[in-house]
């Protein structure tokens, strides 16, 4: 299975795109949010996905620069169900609050020959906190992260012999979701910036986390590796550099800072 990173960056950053990821296994591929607009379907082409090889969709929250995107994947989806390009089910997985304002926004936003394939070809189905769900042949949990702003899920997924992967959503991780976080084999989690400049980027006013406070997590909870999103764009030319070294002084597992378009093999 490979996971690649589409867009690694917070809401504000311009010098690259917004968070998103897509794991795949052979020609299915699973996609995790959609980042802020229709760069999303340039990153899919780039990274060699085409939407037909998409059969699921999970959306963690209504922010922007993870929803938008989602949008336009939905909306070339129908078009090519339309053309009969796409002739499978692609089915979108979010939690009740999001399954709602995205089928409210596909009928208002999307031409009627394209939305009349929500619930015929395109499903969008509520996930509840610890439901599970197969997923690339893959046992997958969803839950609640418990955030303090928007409504947000994450998701657990096993990778078999024990090992698993974690994404954290956006937000910095709750002690309610430790069975889901603790010894990941991979865990996505969120670092707006460095610790030495929370001064100047004010995560916590934001809710979210330092590399620093992330990697001590990490350690923690015995995650074997750490891949950090999420972040700002002011240090992106050393943000490897700078980054690493603020983590690898508290963590001792493996510390990846994606850049966009970086792929892994888990």
């Amino acid at each position: 299975m490979n996971l690649t990173i589409l867009g690694t960056g917070n809401a504000a950053v311009t010098k690259i795109y917004n968070t998103c990821f897509v794991l795949q296994e052979g020609k299915d591929c699973f996609l995790v949010d959609g980042g802020g607009g229709n760069t999303i379907l340039s990153r899919l082409e780039e990274a060699g996905v085409s939407l037909n090889d998409i059969r699921t969709i999970f959306v963690t929250h209504k922010h922007m620069d993870h929803l938008f995107g989602i949008l336009w994947v939905m909306r070339m989806i129908c078009q090519k169900m339309t053309k009969g390009a796409i002739t499978h089910d692609v089915t979108l997985y979010a939690h009740d609050e999001l399954i709602t304002l995205l089928r409210d926004l596909t009928k208002t936003l999307l031409p009627g020959k394209h939305a009349r394939f929500l619930d015929e070809k395109l499903h969008l189905i509520e996930v509840k906190d610890g439901e599970k769900k197969e997923i690339l042949g893959r046992e997958t949990t969803f839950f609640d992260i418990h955030s303090t702003k928007a409504k947000q899920f994450g998701f657990t997924m096993q990778l078999g012999n024990g090992e698993k992967l974690t994404c954290c959503g956006d937000e910095p991780y709750n002690e309610a979701d430790e069975a889901y976080v603790k010894d990941s084999t991979w865990l996505l989690h969120e670092a707006f910036c460095l610790y030495s400049q929370a001064d100047k980027y004010q995560p916590y006013e934001k809710h979210h986390s330092t590399v620093k406070d992330a990697c001590e997590l990490a350690e923690r909870l015995h995650v074997k590796n750490l891949l950090l999103y999420h972040t700002e764009d002011d240090t992106i030319t050393q943000r490897k550099e700078l980054y690493g070294r603020e983590g690898s002084a508290v963590y001792q597992g493996n510390l990846f800072i994606p850049d966009d378009m970086e792929t892994f093999e888990l």
